[in-house]
């Protein structure tokens, strides 16, 4: 796939996965993700905060091999570094991580970069900066992350829904009970964590979510 090809995927409906090994009932997250993949998931970002340099490395090698396969993109959280040393398709940056020019100077075009954004002002000034696509949350409260942020709500989904300039991801709190209302204010590609990661079946919990985000 080119960069257009893959960035179609964020602009479709679809789950946006993301591993979360901590809360993924005991499964490491090699596994989880191919519990994703063989669900039909087409976006899977890797996000791990408790493990070492070593062990991140050996995981998005693997990770790499099991998306390509499926045909799905695959995002690095943060790192840059991993992204390029693992072959992944892109990076996915916080308002706290480094700038998003000075990792498009380090990757280039060809890598899709996303930025976590809160306000309107946060989305505009990703637009500006070039980002490939903005993540919109966190929509509901959640403790996903040790340094959690107050919900921003549905209306600022609906804002970016309005005045759209490039893909974004509804993220934040999104669970199979609230999906729909997320749909309803505009989004298409949805990002669910641990409802996902700490759901008994996996493969049953995504297709029940995909069935939602189509009505």
């Amino acid at each position: 796939m080119n960069k257009k090809e893959k960035l179609r995927k964020f602009n479709e409906k679809n789950v946006y996965c993301i591993t979360a090994e901590k809360y993924s009932k005991g499964r490491d997250n090699v596994t989880v993700v191919k519990n994703m993949l063989d669900a039909g998931v087409k976006i899977i970002q890797y996000r791990e905060k408790y493990k070492n340099f070593r062990e991140k490395y050996e995981e998005c090698l693997i990770i790499r091999k099991l998306t390509a396969k499926k045909d799905a993109v695959f995002i690095v959280n943060d790192h840059p570094d991993l992204c390029l040393m693992t072959d992944a398709d892109g990076v996915h940056l916080g308002q706290d991580d480094y700038p998003l020019k000075a990792v498009r100077e380090i990757l280039g075009n060809d890598y899709i970069l996303g930025v976590s954004t809160h306000s309107p002002e946060q989305y505009m000034k990703a637009v500006a900066d070039g980002a490939d696509y903005a993540g919109v949350g966190p929509l509901f409260e959640t403790h996903t992350k040790d340094d959690v942020m107050a919900p921003v709500g549905l209306k600022y989904l609906k804002w970016v829904f309005k005045h759209e300039k490039i893909p974004f991801v509804a993220i934040g709190g999104i669970k199979e009970c609230n999906v729909e209302k997320v749909v309803k204010a505009g989004a298409k590609c949805i990002c669910l964590v641990t409802e996902i990661t700490s759901a008994d079946d996996i493969k049953e919990k995504i297709k029940k979510i995909t069935e939602k985000i189509n009505l």
